[in-house]
């Protein structure tokens, strides 16, 4: 029997395609989380209804869609995040960053203070994991490209708004990817569920 506590874990699908090897990671941390008792919300962004252009920056107040007030009622709830996304041309899919760029506004995940060069943190008390895949060598990516897709999502935007620590499991390169490549890629996912 687990001695860890149950946790209640958000799991946001930062591919667009429910279709996608992310989504099977996604589903296999699920499952896991959900058989080892923790609570389990998902947001698939592909299937919500929003636009992800802030279009006026911070400088007016854009109403949010249903769906979006909806992720930020279940990131408040949540303990624990997970994202699972692919890296694309360096970065996190531009329907993520627009999620994040919605959703994680001032006077929710951070508050600008007077006099103050850094915000307060508004998300204080949550952990997360990144399940991240890409075509490029993790590796490579690590040492060579120095993993700005990464860094992006970790330390400039869930660390910003105090969530921490913030894990990171890359998979890949999923391109030309064998079954059983794949196969223990999800057994990753699920061993980190099991460790949630």
């Amino acid at each position: 029997m687990s001695t860890i506590a149950p946790k209640r874990i958000l799991i946001i699908l930062g591919h667009p395609s429910s279709d996608s090897f992310c989504a099977a990671l996604a589903d296999a941390y699920a499952a896991t989380a959900r058989d080892a008792g923790h609570t389990v919300r998902e947001l698939r962004l592909g299937q919500l209804d929003f636009d992800p252009v802030l279009h006026e920056g911070y400088r007016q107040v854009q109403p949010l869609e249903a769906d979006l007030l909806a992720a930020q009622e279940a990131i408040t709830w949540a303990g624990h995040l997970v994202f699972a996304y692919p890296i694309w041309w360096g970065g996190a899919p531009a329907l993520l960053k627009g999620f994040i760029d919605r959703v994680f506004l001032p006077g929710y995940a951070f508050k600008y203070r007077p006099g103050k060069a850094f915000p307060a943190q508004l998300l204080l008390g949550r952990t997360a994991q990144l399940l991240v895949t890409m075509d490029t060598p993790p590796w490579y990516f690590r040492w060579v490209y120095r993993m700005p897709g990464i860094h992006q999502l970790r330390k400039t935007t869930l660390e910003f708004c105090g969530i921490k620590p913030v894990s990171v499991a890359s998979f890949g390169p999923i391109l030309n990817s064998t079954d059983a490549q794949r196969a223990r890629w999800l057994e990753q996912a699920r061993s980190l569920a099991r460790r949630a």
